[in-house]
Formats: structure tokens, sequence, C-alpha cells
């Protein structure tokens, strides 16, 4: 097997007494489009968290194309090459669509403080060469034409992706995309089910996905784990996820061997 571009090691996050996740491995490989689901509470978020850096595991160690990350800071940790959106959309919402995706482009283009106050010519080529590539990014997910509009007056779906994008820009190994379809209608699930195909096949990008929608995530995802009060219950396809009696007694209760 070669190296994955994510691998995370006997994961444990405690708060207190409250053990939240519990000795969690998984790993994703290049390019690949991996899936995370469990019940409300199972751990989901947390375990993300303790994977880019928002907080450090109790125990186990996360490696990002072979190289430890455990214990960096979630600022390094992008740096390095992963990127996630929220539950929640967290857009700059009086900014518009340009300048949030510009924001995200800040640490691949340097300017030093002397061209910067000066506007030396460097400073407008740079400036030039970000604006062509969050345009380029804006084009390719239909999102050029509202380049200029406040990202906060945008539709609830169109908002999505913005946020989706902004963290593309970033330029990431791995994306992590927390519940993206929340809230969205079938057609803008459906948009987002594009968005993702996009973001794996033709950026070459890993996809890590929390998502509720099991229709969504039996579409799209290569591999699935499910994860049950803090523990990891399986992993496999999304046919072998499905035929799991573990899995459709943590989803549904009562007899793991009943007829569904």
């Amino acid at each position: 097997m070669t190296t994955p571009i994510l691998e995370a090691k006997e994961l444990t996050q405690k708060f207190g007494g409250l053990t939240a996740v519990d000795n969690v491995s998984l790993h994703v490989g290049v390019d690949e489009l991996v899936a995370l689901i469990g019940p409300n509470g199972a751990g989901k978020t947390t375990l993300f968290n303790m994977l880019t850096g928002v907080n450090a595991p109790t125990e186990g160690d996360v490696y990002l194309a072979g190289e430890k990350i455990t214990g960096k800071k979630a600022y390094a940790v992008a740096q390095m090459g992963i990127s996630r959106t929220f539950q929640n959309i967290r857009l700059f919402s009086d900014m518009t669509v340009l300048e949030n995706v510009l924001t995200a482009l800040t640490n691949h283009y340097k300017e030093s403080f002397v061209s910067s106050v000066l506007r030396l010519p460097s400073y407008y080529k740079t400036e030039a060469a970000m604006k062509e590539e969050a345009m380029k990014l804006l084009n390719d997910f239909g999102l050029a034409s509202v380049a200029e509009n406040r990202a906060g007056n945008l539709p609830y779906g169109a908002q999505r992706r913005v946020e989706i994008v902004r963290a593309l820009a970033t330029r990431p190994k791995v994306i992590f995309l927390d519940e993206p379809a929340a809230g969205m209608n079938p057609e803008e699930t459906a948009d987002l089910t594009r968005l993702i195909k996009k973001i794996q096949s033709e950026y070459h990008t890993a996809v890590l996905l929390i998502e509720h929608d099991m229709s969504l995530v039996m579409n799209i995802a290569e591999r699935i784990y499910v994860l049950d009060h803090g523990h990891l219950l399986a992993e496999g396809t999304p046919k072998e996820i499905q035929d799991n009696p573990e899995v459709i007694k943590a989803y549904l209760g009562g007899d793991a061997d009943a007829d569904a």
C-alpha cells in the first residue's frame, strides 16, 4: 500500500471524564473520496477537529503525506495542506464572493512590506495573479457571475459553494467537508454532488466528508467509516456498509439480525 495522504492512528479525545472519541484509526488515499458517518453524537466533528488541528488529541497521532502533524496549530495544518468547511457557514458575509476567495490565496502569494506600502510594480503583478486564480476557481464552479456580490446576499446553496471553493483555494491535499448538504433542497444537493466529484477528479484533491444525507454518501463515497459513541464501528465500501448488521442496528436500533 502506498503512503496515505492522511492517516490517523489510535486517536482518542477526552473532555474531563467523557471520552468523545476512543482509539480511532483511519486513512485516506491520494485523491480518494471517503465519508465519515454515524448517528448524532457519535464523535464525527470531534474527530474532524483533531484531524484538522482545531483540538489536539488526548492520545494518538495524525500524519499528512507521511509527516506527523499532531499538536500543530490549525493555521499550520492549513498551510501544510488541510482545509475544511464547517456545519455552519462561515463566510465573510459583508465581503464580496471574490474577496472571500482571495483571502484563501494569501498564503501562496507573498509580498514584502515595502512593496505593499509603496505599491511597487511587483505588488500589482501579485494582485493580478491572485485575482486571476480566484476568478478561474469561481468560473470553474459556476460562481463567476456573482463574484462582485456580497457573499451574505447569496442563496443558501450558493453560499455553501462559495465556502467550499474558498477552502479549495488554499490548494489543499485534503479537503474536509462537515455536513455540506445540511439545509439544502434536492436541486442544491445534486449541484453539491457534482461539485464534490469535480474537486476529486479535476483538482486531484482527497475529500473526507461528514454527511447525514445517505443518498449523497452512497452515491459518491469510495469508502465509508462509521462511528458510534466515539468508537469505529465499521469500514468498507458503500455496499458493505449498507449490508452491515451492526451499522443497521446503530442507525435503526433493535435487533441487528432483523430483516430490514
